[in-house]
C-alpha cells in the first residue's frame, strides 16, 4: 500500500502497461508544466501531482532509453554486416586479381 504522498515504484520486470489513449509527454510540456499549490496553512507545491508528474516523466524516458539502445543494436548489426560484405568483397576481387 502506499502512503499518500509517496510515489509508487515499479516491481517485476520493469515494464509499464499504458492505455492506447495515453500520449508521450513533449519537451514543451515538461518546460510549461505547473503545479498547484497545497491547501491554506502550507506552503509550497502539491506533493502528489509533483509526483505523478515525475512518474509520468520517468516513464517517457524509459520509453526513450529503450528505443535508443534498440537503435544502437541495430546499427551494430548493420555494421557488422557491411564489414562482412566488404571483407567477402576484397576477398572476391583478390581472387580475380590472382586468377589473371
Amino acid at each position: 500500500m502506499n502512503a499518500p504522498n509517496r510515489r509508487s515504484t515499479a516491481t517485476g520486470s520493469g515494464a509499464t502497461y499504458r492505455s492506447a489513449a495515453y500520449t508521450s509527454l513533449l519537451p514543451w510540456q515538461v518546460r510549461e508544466r505547473r503545479f498547484a499549490p497545497v491547501g491554506f496553512g502550507r506552503r509550497g507545491l502539491n506533493p502528489d501531482d509533483v509526483y505523478a508528474f515525475l512518474d509520468r516523466v520517468a516513464v517517457d524516458m524509459a520509453a526513450v532509453y529503450a528505443a535508443l539502445a534498440e537503435s544502437r543494436r541495430e546499427t551494430a548489426r548493420i555494421k557488422a554486416g557491411l564489414r562482412r560484405w566488404q571483407t567477402e568483397q576484397a576477398g572476391a576481387r583478390n581472387e580475380r586479381g590472382q586468377a589473371r
